[in-house]
């Protein structure tokens, strides 16, 4: 389960259109605690790696990007607790391809943003089996 600010969603939604016609994306700042829970208490954009011809349908942190992040995390206390990115024109679900670079546990923040508009965003934990991603619960704060 993932609680998330109303003002952190908007923020995720903002940097997807931002973004639009590509991918844009960054780290979910938080913590978790012993039932299940991940706190998000801060959303960190990152920028897009991936050639810019094709950042359309991808993103690309760089191990430099994520260890940035991770140590970012570190220093204020908290963990890294997932990922979000945006789906150009595409719903907000995962894919095949972020099945296959997820890591199991993280929440998976996915906004769909068509014609350049946020549209839908949900949250996707990947099994730990890897085999597939499950919507996980969100829990919005003001």
């Amino acid at each position: 389960m993932l609680k998330i600010t109303r003002a952190h969603l908007d923020q995720i939604a903002q940097a997807g259109e931002s973004t639009y016609p590509y991918e844009g994306g960054g780290f979910l700042i938080g913590r978790a605690d012993g039932d299940g829970l991940k706190v998000v208490t801060e959303v960190r954009v990152i920028p897009n790696q991936r050639a810019r011809e094709d950042q359309h349908n991808r993103i690309l942190i760089t191990d430099d990007l994520y260890r940035e992040g991770e140590a970012y995390a570190e220093s204020q206390g908290l963990d890294l607790v997932g990922f979000f990115h945006s789906h150009p024109d595409h719903p907000a679900r995962p894919s095949e391809f972020d099945r296959e670079h997820a890591l199991p546990w993280w929440s998976y923040v996915i906004v769909s943003v068509n014609q350049g508009r946020a549209g839908d965003v949900c949250s996707w934990q990947l099994r730990d089996d890897r085999s597939a991603f499950d919507q996980e619960q969100v829990l919005n704060e003001t």
